[in-house]
């Protein structure tokens, strides 16, 4: 916490593939963790949604 309150807070820093974990508490990796699970989940929608773009596209070009 901040002494002053016109001091600015501390912002977590973000998750860098291949950082050192060891100065990190067990909370902080397990809240990583958690983000990088809802990150790889946004991925793997975004993949799909793709997918299925594509899989339209090939079957309207086929259908001649």
């Amino acid at each position: 916490m901040a002494i002053f309150d016109d001091e600015p807070k501390k912002k977590a820093r973000p998750h860098e593939i291949g950082q050192d974990l060891s100065l990190l508490s067990v909370g902080e990796l397990s809240e990583r963790i958690g983000i990088l699970r809802d990150e790889i989940a946004r991925l793997e929608a975004e993949l799909t949604a793709k997918d299925n773009t594509k899989s339209a596209a090939e079957a309207l070009f086929r259908r001649g």
